[in-house]
């Protein structure tokens, strides 16, 4: 069958199983959209900014566990869209983006709406590829899904020139790809497995931590039955968060710098660390110097430029998570060695005197809006049970910290990049994946300003996405980092001229609601998720401009440094 390299495309997406393609039309890519018009198996959406249409491929992403998929045109198509690919490649979530780009013949001529979007795309994307060849484009589509989705996850660029898209040749879309260059490692190395095993069992204070890659790996059912089965303490980190219920006794909480405190004091003193689908971030180690000082280090990760990248580990495995706790547990079946129950016990309780501190707790005896009174009302309204994507800042740590997830793929947030504008087209995203699920947004007013537009998009789909904006009138988190390092010098923190988000949001066809007592902070909630269950709702929480989030790590400081109060 010969096709236009346009009609390719949407074969090759169908074929693959495509539901939704996030994107936004132009010049270069026209021929494609006339091919996606002209079927039906795979529905486009059309944002309002190419940043929005990467964003909400990638909140599709991490709440289904498929790969995200992008439509941009070229030059300023493209460029909007980094910002959401860097996101992505940060985060290790796979999506494949297609970005126009002007014809063959004519590029490096500075054509109009040419850059060059392999070489701006390079340092953030897993793989990119520029088909100059109509006859590779079907096996070149198969092998970016197959390196998005393997090993490591992560964003991969197809950049097609338009005269590409108008050519003819056969269509054969291959089942599989063989990349020569390209064979990533599913299974751990037994001998590895059985000596982290070895020291796990002896542990005196062990310790699990566990990142993002557990979530990737469709890791969280059999880690939680290894960490339950050994009686363990387990922290999450912000990526990790809902791959080890957050209800569970053995949860200690987030660790890092705005982790719990009884989280990092165990991290600081155990033992043995296990560390598993984590990549040992800067926001979590502290002061690298000071991290884990008599731990003896295992570490569990896909991706072997990990290991002992940031801190020197003495059991390193690669291997997929699921792979090799599924190993690690087959061989905790088989022995008869068992962790010391005495030494465990008097971990327990020193943890439980940890625990104690109540490093969480906030004042909400007054009538002024505590941030994270909304945050903890949002998760009994919802039974802890919505999708819950972020925005960056305060609002997204108390929303790590206070709603307690359970589950996988309904924390979703930007934890590399630390992306404002995420938010809310993640939301969107997460909301096509899951149609008939609660999904919330939780944001701030400057945060939530870097791709409001979105709201027209959500009235054209019809998503009733609950956006609970904590309104302090400042960017939160960088105040407070003036407040504490900058002598209280707030040099453009503070948001002077805000609009008025009801009439914004009523604007653009939906249900806006100011909330400025404590007592209309409940039942703005239960408005938004019961009578206006169907519709867009955007809550503006006034909330107290002075609160900080605490515990907080300082700049320099080990695990066992945090400011409580």
């Amino acid at each position: 069958m010969e096709l236009t390299g346009a009609e390719i495309i949407a074969h090759c997406l169908r074929d693959e199983g495509v539901e939704y393609i996030f994107g936004y039309p132009g010049g270069a890519v026209l021929h494609i959209y006339d091919a996606l018009y002209q079927q039906d198996a795979v529905k486009h959406i059309l944002v309002r900014h190419e940043q929005a249409a990467t964003h909400a491929a990638d909140g599709y992403a991490r709440s289904s566990g498929k790969p995200g998929v992008v439509l941009v045109t070229s030059g300023p198509g493209a460029t909007n869209a980094v910002t959401g690919i860097a996101t992505a490649y940060m985060d290790s979530i796979p999506m494949v983006v297609f970005t126009g780009q002007v014809p063959t013949d004519m590029i490096g001529n500075d054509a109009f709406q040419e850059v060059d979007s392999i070489g701006i795309t390079r340092p953030c994307v897993k793989h990119n590829f520029l088909v100059k060849d109509v006859t590779l484009l079907a096996e070149t589509i198969k092998k970016a899904f197959y390196i998005a989705t393997t090993g490591r996850p992560g964003p991969v660029v197809i950049d097609i020139p338009k005269d590409v898209t108008a050519d003819r040749c056969e269509y054969h879309y291959p089942k599989r790809v063989k990349i020569r260059s390209y064979s990533p490692v599913e299974k751990g190395n037994k001998r590895q497995i059985q000596k982290a095993v070895e020291l796990m069992l002896s542990a005196k204070r062990p310790m699990v931590y566990t990142g993002g890659g557990v979530i990737l790996d469709r890791g969280a059912k059999p880690l939680t039955e290894m960490v339950r089965k050994l009686g363990y303490p387990i922290t999450n980190t912000l990526m990790g968060l809902g791959g080890y219920p957050a209800t569970d006794k053995q949860f200690l909480g987030m660790l890092g710098m705005h982790g719990n405190y009884e989280a990092n004091m165990a991290m600081h003193h155990c033992d043995v660390l296990i560390a598993i689908g984590a990549r040992f971030d800067d926001r979590v180690t502290g002061n690298i110097e000071k991290f884990c000082p008599t731990a003896q280090i295992i570490h569990v990760d896909i991706d072997p430029a990990s290991i002992s990248k940031n801190v020197k580990v003495d059991v390193p495995i690669v291997g997929g998570v699921s792979s090799v706790v599924k190993e690690m547990l087959a061989i905790l079946d088989g022995t008869d060695v068992k962790p010391d129950k005495k030494a465990l016990a008097e971990w327990w309780r020193q943890i439980d005197e940890w625990r104690a501190v109540d490093c969480l707790k906030y004042d909400q005896t007054g009538d002024v809006i505590k941030p994270q009174y909304v945050v903890e009302s949002l998760y009994k309204m919802t039974k802890g049970d919505a999708f819950v994507t972020s925005d960056v800042g305060q609002h997204q740590m108390w929303a790590a910290q206070f709603y307690k997830f359970d589950k996988p793929y309904r924390w979703i947030n930007s934890g590399g990049l630390g992306t404002m504008g995420f938010g809310l087209p993640a939301a969107m995203g997460a909301q096509f994946a899951n149609p008939g699920a609660t999904v919330a947004c939780v944001t701030g007013e400057g945060s939530i300003q870097m791709c409001i537009q979105e709201l027209s998009t959500c009235l054209q789909y019809g998503l009733p996405i609950k956006i609970i904006c904590l309104n302090n009138r400042f960017l939160g988190m960088v105040r407070q980092w003036q407040e504490f390092f900058y002598q209280g010098r707030y040099a453009m923190s503070y948001m002077e001229a805000l609009p008025d988000f009801v009439k914004l949001t009523e604007a653009y066809g939906h249900i806006g609601i100011r909330v400025e007592k404590k007592e209309d902070v409940i039942p703005a909630l239960q408005d938004a998720v019961g009578k206006y269950k169907d519709r867009l709702v955007f809550i503006d929480f006034v909330t107290d401009q002075s609160e900080n989030v605490y515990p907080m790590i300082p700049n320099g400081a080990g695990l066992n440094e945090m400011i409580l109060v």
